[in-house]
């Protein structure tokens, strides 16, 4: 998970509050993480040896795990923080450039914006990365499971360590249709942002990854309605949504410097290059990977686990 706090300037965004907390508080929850973990079920991991299921969800344990629990336990949010919740690889990147880019529109001008120099991942920093070194908003973007997995797939394997085999995709497609990914279930993710985008429109907003890329112009429009940031019609007859949209375009942010050379450091463990995050920015590249059995399978269980709550993937 993301999060965002639209008051700090972009170079001072990892200032992301959280209360102070005690040693001894701190020792509490280092105690019930070494409580948990033995007791919790184990799963194949994509980058790590394995992963474990914790309230439903599976998650790296050495790293993701433990920062869960230290933001359960002490993380104080605030009525203006944004959180984007999106699955991973389903189009994280580029909707943090556009909430950046869209809160922030009358502070930047667009021949010297942040973005230009600074990878979408510093000025929108994910939550647990930063804290390893109730009106609020809430987004979710999610995209065809066919094309997460593929992109997952596909991204993990370049992050997986030497000492351990690459995962094929057949492996991985088993995996991903048990639920065991990072931060999965895909289906109980989605459902739930889903199911609570419709009892709070005000305050979570469901968004798909296909839906952006057929009309970004409209969505980006939303995103401003949405976080209470509208756009003028002033704004509009200037083509500043056009600006914005070009702006955090995957043409043009996968070309930059920043995103071609510089690295994301999520913990002292994890160093990404940023050019990982860049990769082709389409619907549908799954055609070039999977096979029948396999987009049939997915389909069906998709189908299955989201029938009767309006939600649809795909055509």
């Amino acid at each position: 998970m993301a999060a965002f706090q639209p008051s700090l300037e972009c170079d001072n965004i990892s200032n992301i509050h959280s209360e102070q907390t005690d040693s001894d508080l701190i020792q509490k929850t280092d105690e019930r993480y070494r409580e948990t973990l033995p007791n919790l079920p184990k799963g194949k991991g994509w980058i790590t040896e394995h992963l474990v299921q914790y309230q439903g969800f599976w998650l790296t344990p050495n790293a993701a795990l433990k920062i869960l629990m230290w933001v359960q336990d002490h993380f104080k949010p605030r009525p203006t923080d944004i959180f984007l919740a999106s699955f991973p690889k389903s189009g994280t990147t580029w909707l943090k450039a556009l909430i950046f880019a869209t809160v922030n529109r009358t502070r930047y001008g667009f021949a010297d914006h942040p973005l230009l120099t600074t990878g979408p991942h510093d000025c929108f920093p994910f939550l647990d990365a930063h804290l390893q070194e109730k009106d609020r908003s809430r987004f979710d973007l999610d995209r065809d499971p066919k094309d997460v997995l593929v992109s997952k797939w596909l991204f993990l394997n370049k992050l997986r360590p030497k000492d351990l085999p690459p995962i094929s995709l057949e492996e991985a497609f088993e995996l991903f249709c048990q639920g065991i990914s990072h931060y999965g279930p895909f289906w109980d993710h989605v459902l739930g942002y889903w199911e609570g985008s419709l009892e709070t429109p005000e305050k979570i907003l469901f968004l798909k990854y296909e839906d952006l890329k057929k009309e970004p112009l409209v969505v980006v429009k939303r995103l401003g309605d949405f976080l209470g940031y509208p756009f003028s019609l002033e704004e509009e007859s200037k083509g500043v949504v056009e600006e914005i949209v070009k702006l955090c375009s995957f043409e043009n942010l996968s070309t930059l410097e920043v995103n071609k050379v510089s690295e994301q450091k999520f913990s002292k463990d994890t160093i990404i290059d940023n050019r990982h995050f860049f990769r082709k920015g389409k619907v549908g590249d799954w055609k070039t990977y999977l096979t029948t059995e396999m987009v049939e399978r997915l389909d069906e269980i998709t189908y299955e686990k989201l029938l009767g709550s309006g939600l649809v993937f795909g055509s």
